[in-house]
């Protein structure tokens, strides 16, 4: 991506770091012009797949007929990727554009002694977007917890919380209760609430739904039964009809329930939206989720919660047996649980660490690996990892994960190789751009 002056000043406000709350976005947005104002929203938390669920809903909008935007994070290769409407990322031209409109005013506010943060300048980036090109409705994703998370100004027509697990403790608790209390916190008085969570965590939500006026309803994952489970997609059997979902493993099938249930709450559901809510599910793209690369042997995946990394062990022992893993993880997520759940399935592990400040050194992750397995080779790259995995895997599929960061670093050095790869192709989704990193002619 091609950086202009107000790209380039965005990229400088990384440094000042995360902050919850939500009064500078709010006065932000006021100075923009309230571009959320006139706009229906889904907004949709929790820990695990909650940015696949909003790009189910997504997908089943734009089948139905809508001018759908949507706004989810992190980025894997760009972060046009984070702003899509109409199924395609926002075009470089016009984010930096909107951006240079947020910048004027997020300038002001700093004259005036208030500093914003990239993620609340890129979702009022989001916001501006939507408005300039008309969109009906907007899926907007949670980036951290959610009563005080920036996307928490928008007043949705419907909520939905997916899986809750530990994440983010600095910033969101130390107790399950406590991170769910903080994504409680997207609920709206009126405003219906689905979600799919244990007891545990269903009762701090339920507790507050009451407080708030909320009508909640909790999905139990049995009521989702899987017929099939294969490397491209899940066939699924949901309330006595079958749907085939574009995207491989059970938890996905979980996910479809949750946004299937999600959309059925709005209000034009059964004259629009109900006789393609199937073909949404068929055909949502959501990359790095268990993603087979075409020609090669190689499997990527941006788990990187303990919840996460047990749904994609399960998954991968499924579809594929044993696999070689390629490893990398930043320096404040659970190693040693994400670890302990995939060693068992590994016939080989190569330990390595993403290109970020946060990233947890190769070392480090090494000593946790061999708490619960071998290691068979420790590099400072993912790119030499991955020729030493690629060389060492005999029959087996290389699957790399731990990060977004990871997903990014493989699929970067996978398009080094590859001499007809282009990442400046125009009018494409970033799914099939991340796709065509990888494809072999």
């Amino acid at each position: 991506m091609s950086l202009g002056p107000n790209m380039l000043w965005y990229g400088g406000l990384s440094k000042r770091g995360i902050r919850l709350g939500l009064e500078t976005e709010e006065e932000l947005l006021e100075r923009l012009g309230r571009p959320q104002d006139g706009i229906r929203f889904v907004h949709v938390a929790g820990t695990d797949g909650k940015g696949s669920v909003s790009a189910m809903i997504e997908s089943i909008l734009r089948e139905s007929g809508f001018a759908v935007g949507a706004f989810t994070s992190p980025e894997i290769l760009s972060i046009t990727e984070c702003i899509r409407f109409c199924g395609s990322d926002i075009d470089e031209r016009d984010l930096e554009q909107v951006m240079g409109v947020v910048r004027e005013a997020a300038e002001a506010m700093r004259g005036e002694g208030v500093e914003c943060t990239s993620f609340e300048v890129l979702t009022a980036a989001a916001l501006v977007f939507f408005r300039t090109v008309g969109a009906e409705m907007a899926v907007m994703e949670v980036g951290m917890g959610g009563r005080l998370d920036s996307t928490n100004v928008i007043s949705p027509e419907v909520t939905v919380i997916n899986n809750i697990g530990m994440e983010h403790i600095a910033f969101l608790g130390s107790t399950i209760g406590e991170i769910a209390s903080e994504k409680a916190g997207i609920m709206k008085p009126g405003v219906p609430c689905v979600t799919m969570n244990g007891d545990e965590v269903f009762s701090v939500l339920e507790r507050h739904a009451a407080e708030v006026g909320c009508p909640i309803r909790r999905i139990a994952a049995d009521d989702v039964d899987i017929v099939s489970n294969g490397p491209a997609s899940v066939m699924m059997e949901y309330n006595g009809e079958l749907f085939e979902v574009g995207l491989p493993g059970r938890f996905q099938a979980r996910n479809a329930a949750l946004a299937m249930e999600g959309v059925r709450l709005l209000s034009d559901y059964e004259g629009r939206i109900a006789p393609h809510v199937a073909d949404g599910l068929a055909t949502v793209a959501w990359p790095c989720r268990m993603q087979k690369l075409l020609a090669d042997p190689v499997i990527v995946d941006v788990t990187h919660t303990v919840d996460g990394a047990r749904c994609l062990r399960s998954d991968i022992e499924e579809i594929y047996g044993s696999v070689v893993l390629v490893i990398g993880m930043l320096n404040d997520k659970d190693a040693d649980g994400v670890v302990s759940e995939l060693a068992p399935m590994c016939s080989a592990i190569y330990v390595t660490q993403p290109d970020s400040p946060r990233a947890l050194p190769c070392g480090d992750l090494a000593e946790t690996v061999r708490r619960h397995g071998r290691v068979d080779g420790v590099f400072r790259t993912i790119g030499e990892a991955m020729e030493a995995a690629l060389d060492g895997r005999g029959d087996d599929n290389v699957l790399v994960t731990g990060s977004f960061r990871m997903a990014e670093g493989v699929l970067r050095w996978m398009a080094d190789r590859s001499s007809r790869f282009s990442t400046r192709s125009r009018g494409s989704t970033w799914a099939e751009r991340i796709l065509a990193a990888t494809r072999r002619v």
